[in-house]
């Protein structure tokens, strides 16, 4: 038996009104996301526990069989891991965004762009490159990412700092937060000669000359120390592979014992390498029980607050990962089961995360519903009328945690 979990981050909705009442997953193209959900069944999963904010990191951590209450030490860490970083003992590591901030002064400062104007990679490492080599000692170090999304190790002290998301803030006033940074001794001097050296950099020059957002200041957050976690081999016996183009999904996946596939051409925007993603999820499958696959384009245009590309980004994961990974699932003959979810919810209307239960639906190749052998019932799974979608799942049974999810993929429930 295979076992799958295909996760479009961020598809999660609120009915709107330009949508006739719909959410963005109703509303949108998803034949293959529907056909599954008539052949298979629907749940819900509290992916955010109690207690926790709504991020990306708990979530996922849920999604893979964790309890984030027991390992989770912050986003920071997770992403150092993905990117080979080691961290020392006394060190904090830092999310370290790339951003565009209007600045009139300390106390008057707008979140224009948490992403930079969704910055390219290489220009990013060139930004990136530069303020390591003028801030950067051994106390300090900047380390390159993807996009606008890198890393700040930090060996000095910062206690009492409260840092808050930057995609939680678009188009919002942050002097609040801003003025947290500069109130540290030693960070906050590097937040703001950071500004200096990015607002002089060539290469915001040539992005303000394409008409392109410049990535002209840092936003720090996600702070924290190494996590312990158990790896899924010991948490439940079987290998795992990892596709996503995210350093913080795969900083998990290292956790977790995974292989981190890194795919060519994965963006984690609407231009990602979609089939790419597929091919080397069914190649994982040969050397692995599960495959995680994640795509975070839902997420980023929500965060955006922009509703057709939402539509396009969600008909995008039915169309292009999930029609063909069942697709390519089903000539290899394998036995499996599939699971396709959301790790959060990201309401158009608000832009941020939200911590509500996740629909997820669990198809089981073995156990379709339309087998005329489930004609008596007899078969656990029985067909669930409607689509997936918030809506469908509303009166889904409620699982409580990641540990009772993967335990009723894996069917040990």
């Amino acid at each position: 038996m295979k076992y799958i979990i295909l996760v479009g981050d961020g598809m999660g909705d609120f009915p709107l009104e330009s949508l006739d009442g719909r959410t963005p997953l109703e509303a949108a193209d998803t034949p293959v996301m529907d056909f599954l959900a008539g052949r298979g069944r629907l749940f819900r999963l509290q992916t955010v526990p109690p207690g926790f904010a709504p991020g990306s990191d708990v979530a996922n951590l849920s999604l893979l069989g964790y309890r984030p209450a027991e390992c989770y030490s912050g986003r920071a860490p997770l992403e150092a891991a993905s990117m080979g970083v080691e961290l020392p003992p006394d060190a904090i590591a830092f999310r370290c965004n790339l951003v565009t901030l209007e600045r009139q002064d300390d106390r008057q400062v707008r979140m224009v762009d948490y992403s930079g104007g969704h910055i390219d990679t290489a220009t990013a490492a060139e930004l990136i490159g530069l303020l390591d080599r003028e801030l950067g000692d051994d106390y300090c170090r900047f380390y390159p990412g993807v996009s606008y999304r890198h890393l700040l190790v930090w060996r000095r002290g910062c206690a009492g700092l409260q840092t808050v998301p930057p995609h939680d803030h678009s188009d919002r006033e942050v002097g609040e937060y801003w003025r947290r940074y500069l109130a540290v001794p030693g960070l906050g001097e590097v937040v703001s000669r950071a500004a200096q050296l990015l607002a002089a950099a060539p290469a915001n020059q040539r992005r303000r000359e394409n008409g392109e957002n410049p990535a002209n200041a840092i936003w720090l957050w996600g702070e924290g120390r190494p996590p312990a976690m158990a790896t899924l081999a010991e948490q439940f016996g079987v290998s795992g592979a990892l596709i996503s183009a995210v350093d913080l999904l795969k900083g998990i996946g290292v956790y977790a014992g995974m292989e981190i596939i890194n795919v060519p051409g994965v963006t984690g925007y609407l231009d990602t390498n979609y089939a790419g993603k597929v091919a080397a999820a069914l190649e994982a499958l040969k050397r692995h029980d599960l495959v995680f696959v994640h795509v975070e384009a839902p997420d980023e245009v929500s965060h955006q607050g922009r509703l057709d590309d939402k539509l396009q980004a969600i008909s995008d994961f039915d169309h292009k990962v999930v029609g063909p990974m069942l697709e390519g699932l089903q000539r290899s003959g394998e036995a499996f089961r599939l699971v396709v979810t959301m790790d959060h919810f990201t309401p158009l209307a608000t832009r941020t995360h939200a911590d509500l239960p996740v629909p997820f639906l669990l198809f089981d190749s073995q156990r379709d519903a339309r087998d005329p052998a489930c004609a008596d019932g007899s078969c656990w799974m029985e067909p669930v009328r409607g689509n997936y979608s918030e809506r469908s799942a509303a009166d889904a049974e409620l699982l409580v945690d990641g540990r009772e999810f993967l335990s009723l993929l894996l069917g040990n429930d």
